[in-house]
């Protein structure tokens, strides 16, 4: 019996764990969840019921999107996306951090503006730009987020800055960080991540 990946295919979580897995050839089972009606078996090996989820044969299960990019990328990492420069394992590690724990909340609030009314959408705009900026210093200086190849950090972190773009598309082209507007499309027009967002018959 395969793997059994919980995923839904718009979340970032669930993109970058499908990339991952996609790249390395691991083969699994995909449940696509409903997120207003998720399946009994989601929520009984994984309480927190958040996708992605992978549940193996044995009863092991990978909670954290991260995580399973991890185990797919131990079995096989034909790209190398887990090399990263010498020393720097834990400053990728710190920038993934950043973007999951800072930068996804300011997303949320960004993309969901109309129900914090508190302040207009450009306020939560400008509290996700420090993570933007960031990125574009970074991507100024090289071509991927960690060096001159694609790492964990640029798949990653990609599906994140994609959404953040589908908030406001026009915004964010005529925006100043054009070294990240040119590293998201060639994200998106990538194999992995369009083979990866093919829509399931």
């Amino acid at each position: 019996m395969k793997p059994l990946l919980y995923s839904f295919r718009r979340c970032p979580f669930a993109i970058r764990a499908r990339m991952a897995i996609k790249v390395s050839g691991v083969e699994v089972d995909t449940h696509e969840v409903s997120l207003r009606n998720k399946p009994q078996s989601l929520l009984d090996c994984s309480p927190k019921a958040t996708v992605p989820v992978v549940k193996f044969p044995d009863g092991r299960v990978i909670e954290e999107s991260i995580e399973i990019m991890q185990w797919a990328l131990s079995i096989n990492d034909p790209e190398q996306w887990l090399d990263t420069p010498d020393g720097a394992s834990e400053e990728a590690m710190a920038l993934i951090t950043e973007n999951d724990e800072s930068f996804k909340p300011a997303l949320d609030l960004y993309k969901y503006s109309v129900r914090f009314p508190e302040h207009p959408e450009s306020y939560y705009r400008e509290k996700a730009e420090i993570f933007l900026a960031q990125l574009d210093l970074r991507l100024s200086q090289q071509h991927y987020l960690m060096g001159d190849h694609l790492t964990l950090p640029d798949m990653a972190i990609f599906p994140f800055i994609r959404q953040f773009y589908n908030v406001n598309q026009d915004w964010f082209r005529a925006s100043k960080y054009n070294d990240l507007i040119s590293w998201l499309d060639q994200r998106m027009a990538s194999k992995i991540f369009n083979a990866v967002m093919e829509k399931k018959a």
